[in-house]
């Protein structure tokens, strides 16, 4: 299974999208600082997910969520 999912910054105005095959392991990454992009944001709380069943769904959602209509869709039902 891998997973989609949307992180919003505790402490600054920020989102994130991105996509996992362990999405527990992957939150812990981007709150510990590993991850470059978003060390700066950290700490995040975890605002929504979603479970598909390929990487390719995961991938074409994950895209769809970053996209003015993903975004839009992001602040409509979670901030």
């Amino acid at each position: 299974m891998f997973y989609t999912y949307v992180l919003k910054s505790r402490e600054k105005n920020y989102i994130y999208v991105g996509l996992t095959n362990n999405l527990e392991r992957r939150i812990k990454e981007h709150n510990s600082g590993k991850q470059k992009t978003t060390r700066s944001y950290a700490p995040f709380d975890l605002i929504h997910s979603e479970e598909l069943k390929t990487r390719l769904k995961a991938r074409d959602r994950e895209k769809y969520l970053k996209s003015g209509c993903g975004k839009e869709w992001i602040k409509e039902k979670f901030i």
